[in-house]
């Protein structure tokens, strides 16, 4: 008589010896009544638990990994005694902790012969006994077995959760520290810009007191009129350069000439900043006519002044693209507003691309930014962090397709009258056919592993449809991949 049992009625299941197969071995008998303690086979017979042991075999495993993720899924693993089973994913350049455990009975590894690989890593704390069956054995025996497939099914799904809202968080943080990366480069630059012309500003400034002071001693009828020539030379710094190259090194050479003229020593030195200032042989006159045997005191004067002028006008420069980075952060996180307000969805795009910044957008980048903007849209009701999310994740993946090189293009329309559409395209070589349907797929990623979960379109998906009631789709030829995210005006509001 047959006797698996139903999953509901206990009652015998006819044909799966049949299925399964005599086992390769007898199994001891000590083997199957340790296993018949652990819960998820206490409900087998004995004949269960023997085609089950026959076909397995228990090992001792050192500490450390015993599947990782990404390798040919081959065996289901049961922990019979021993450490801390640790399941992590990567993420990033990191591994996120999924769950631990030390309960006996804990089961990993390859739960289906459809999974080609683990999509999980597995290690032990300290060495550990566990018993070990092929994957390809097992999957036929829980098809037939039906007490232990409920069981797994239910685990399965609700271990799938649980990797969904880590690694969905860690998505986010992921994306943020990429962010935040860029941002740090951009802010870094104008600061040290800053710091530079500051150490310049107080050399300057010195050299500038000190040669003032001579002139004080040797010329003191100059003085009025060295202060008067300072304010035209301000106010002559304040006008944008007119010069070609070659006008620019023609001026040069006449000043270099001019000064070596009259004495002046290093006179190479001075013609370059004289010209950048916008200076000509007729300035250098009047300084002459000022200060006559004082001359030299008064060329390196004139050079500290025009220094001390264009150091200030790099500092001013540099805190102005500082509060402009900062202020475009601002929205970007959203962290000075509620989580659902009306907003420009260019400003959301504009503040995304912005933390790009030294990727994107910049003379001699290799990648070309293209703004083909609807300025008559109107504002969203939604949710601009989740969102600015989006915009992130669609950015770095057409960045990732185009590896670094190519063209980004940004897009918006309005869709018929109560939605707006946002294109994200990039010239890249495309999405291939046969994926094209599964990349909103949970945990589905082109990239190797531990280069990114694979959640990123997800998470993408869930804010659009989930949270905004929108739609997101792609379209994808070589050459021309377009996202494409259509949002309602409205979005439902915060609950109460």
């Amino acid at each position: 008589m047959d006797d698996a049992l139903s999953s509901t009625t206990g009652q015998p299941v006819s044909g799966w010896r049949h299925e399964l197969g005599p086992p390769p071995r007898r199994a001891p008998q000590s083997l199957i009544d340790e296993l018949r303690t652990v819960f998820l086979f206490k409900f087998l017979t004995d004949e269960q638990l023997d085609a089950l042991c026959g076909n397995g075999h228990c090992t001792t495993a050192a500490a450390g990994p015993v599947c990782r993720e990404g390798a040919p899924a081959q065996f289901f693993y049961v922990l019979l005694d021993g450490g801390d089973v640790v399941v992590s994913k990567r993420s990033g350049d990191s591994d996120v902790e999924l769950h631990r455990t030390s309960e006996r009975g804990t089961y990993f590894g390859a739960l289906s012969d459809t999974v080609q690989v683990y999509d999980v890593s597995v290690r032990v704390t300290r060495p550990s006994r566990l018993f070990v069956v092929g994957t390809g054995f097992f999957t036929r025996f829980t098809r037939t077995v039906w007490p232990v497939a409920v069981h797994l099914l239910e685990s399965s799904v609700t271990g799938g959760l649980r990797q969904r809202q880590l690694l969905g968080l860690q998505e986010k943080h992921h994306a943020l520290a990429t962010i935040t990366a860029g941002l740090t480069h951009q802010l870094n630059n104008p600061a040290a810009a800053a710091i530079r012309a500051v150490a310049d500003l107080r050399d300057s400034m010195a050299d500038a007191h000190r040669h003032l002071g001579l002139l004080a001693v040797a010329a003191p009828q100059a003085l009025s009129g060295l202060l008067a020539i300072q304010d035209e030379i301000t106010a002559l710094l304040a006008t944008e350069a007119t010069l070609s190259p070659l006008q620019a090194a023609d001026r040069e050479d006449a000043l270099d000439d001019w000064l070596a003229s009259h004495g002046i020593g290093d006179s190479w030195r001075y013609a370059s900043t004289f010209v950048e200032a916008g200076l000509d042989e007729s300035w250098l006159d009047r300084i002459a006519a000022a200060t006559q045997s004082s001359l030299q005191s008064a060329i390196h004067w004139l050079e500290n002044i025009i220094d001390i002028e264009m150091r200030t006008r790099e500092i001013a420069e540099a805190t102005a693209r500082i509060a402009t980075l900062v202020d475009g952060a601002k929205p970007y996180s959203q962290m000075d507003r509620g989580p659902y307000q009306c907003i420009d969805v260019h400003e959301m795009l504009r503040s995304t691309v912005l933390m790009f910044g030294d990727k994107i957008a910049m003379a001699g980048k290799p990648v070309t930014l293209i703004k083909d903007l609807d300025d008559s849209l109107p504002e969203l009701s939604c949710y601009p962090a989740d969102l600015n999310q989006v915009w992130t994740n669609l950015i770095d993946n057409a960045l990732h397709a185009m590896r670094g090189r190519g063209t980004l293009t940004v897009r918006t329309r309005r869709e018929r009258d109560s939605m707006i559409r946002v294109e994200i395209c990039d010239d890249g070589p495309g999405i291939p056919e046969e994926i094209l349907g599964r990349i909103f797929d949970p945990f589905f990623t082109t990239k190797p592993v531990g280069e990114g979960p694979g959640l990123g379109l997800d998470l993408a998906r869930r804010i659009v449809v989930d949270r905004h009631r929108g739609r997101i789709s792609v379209q994808s030829a070589p050459g021309d991949t377009r996202f494409i995210v259509c949002l309602p005006l409205e979005a439902p509001g915060p609950a109460g």
